[in-house]
């Protein structure tokens, strides 16, 4: 029966170069389209998160396909290297990445330490990166490493094979919603994002990364409106306490999403008083942690200023005395603690840099 399997694996799958090509490619469509799903909060991005899903459902299948062909290097002393464990290592790391994602899918969740399912289908997703490079260049020092040859593609026959695993993956992934809807699991109710519902105002109190500073001063703080303006604005917050509200739902990237009713001031009013000047693009709001975020013009005069959330003043976790509410981002967009909103001529390059690093002082 073993000697049968491998005959039919051999003729039912691409070439061992291949499927390794494969997977680096898969791989690599998987990172950076998770990386780019965290930046996408609009129905109109959903294609991000179906073709992530489609891709990692096409992982498992390439990765057992991987894992029969060199099972015997694991099973065989003589055959094991060094490089042998740094592939385990990869196998396990992403091996727990697809299982993490998959028990996310359907409902599941659970906590380790300050992190949830979702997080930690990130952090697996990122471990990968630095041992898949690791990897390669281990791969690369050996003689059976090389770039793929003509002689590696079997025309005809690996065009049926991958259409037939991605088209397998897409029906696979539609099943799961399925599945979902059928059983009325937790994964039934989750957005296209794959954020679970928070019903009522005690929404979570998540800041990124390492934001957390002490409660800002009320009297003393101030909202500066300045950069490509004609008349720089220097604002209290009682100023900015309006009566413009905007029903908004907020994702976050830790796996959750509220709708609620905000109240501020309109940034449109704000850059109208203040007279935009007619260089300026971009619109960067800037936290007292130094956190800090762009918007397109446009958008940004759309976008509010909270002072309350759910007919309640904004509590020190949610960004009092002023938070920024930008429907259609994700959470992390939404700047908490306001202290400058800053026209500018083109989008802040290091913002994403800014992401990482405030609030470490």
């Amino acid at each position: 029966m073993t000697n049968r399997l491998r005959r039919w694996l051999a003729g039912a799958t691409p070439s061992a170069r291949l499927v390794d090509w494969t997977l680096l490619v898969l791989a690599g469509f998987l990172v950076g389209s998770g990386l780019l799903s965290l930046t996408v909060g609009d129905p109109s991005g959903a294609v991000v998160f179906w073709a992530h899903g489609v891709a990692g459902v096409a992982l498992v299948a390439v990765v057992g396909v991987k894992l029969w062909r060199v099972r015997d290097r694991l099973t065989d002393r003589r055959l094991r290297t060094r490089a042998t464990w740094l592939s385990v290592g990869l196998t396990v790391v992403t091996v727990g990445a697809l299982a993490t994602g998959l028990f996310w899918v359907f409902g599941g969740d659970f906590r380790l330490l300050f992190w949830g399912a979702l997080n930690v289908h990130i952090l697996f997703g990122l471990l990968v990166v630095p041992l898949l490079l690791a990897h390669l260049w281990t791969r690369r020092a050996l003689p059976g490493f090389r770039r793929p040859r003509r002689s590696d593609v079997d025309g005809r026959r690996d065009v049926l094979r991958y259409t037939g695993l991605l088209v397998g993956g897409a029906l696979l992934w539609r099943g799961q919603q399925a599945v979902n809807r059928a059983f009325e699991t937790a994964g039934a109710t989750r957005r296209f994002t794959g954020s679970k519902p928070v019903e009522g105002s005690a929404f979570p109190v998540t800041s990124w990364v390492a934001d957390d500073p002490d409660p800002v001063d009320r009297e003393a703080w101030r909202l500066r409106v300045d950069g490509l303006v004609a008349d720089p604005l220097e604002l209290g917050v009682e100023k900015l306490d309006g009566g413009s509200e905007r029903r908004a739902l907020l994702d976050c990237t830790s796996g959750w999403y509220t709708v609620q009713n905000w109240r501020g001031v309109r940034v449109g009013d704000l850059l109208a008083e203040a007279g935009v000047d007619e260089t300026g693009r971009w619109v960067r709001f800037r936290s007292v942690t130094g956190y800090r975020w762009s918007l397109p013009l446009a958008e940004a005069r759309d976008a509010l200023l909270a002072t309350h959330v759910a007919g309640e003043r904004l509590s020190h976790g949610h960004g009092a005395p002023l938070r920024l509410v930008a429907p259609g981002r994700r959470g992390f967009q939404w700047v908490k603690w306001v202290e400058a909103v800053e026209v500018r001529d083109r989008r802040d390059p290091a913002q994403w840099i800014a992401t990482l690093v405030s609030g470490f002082d």
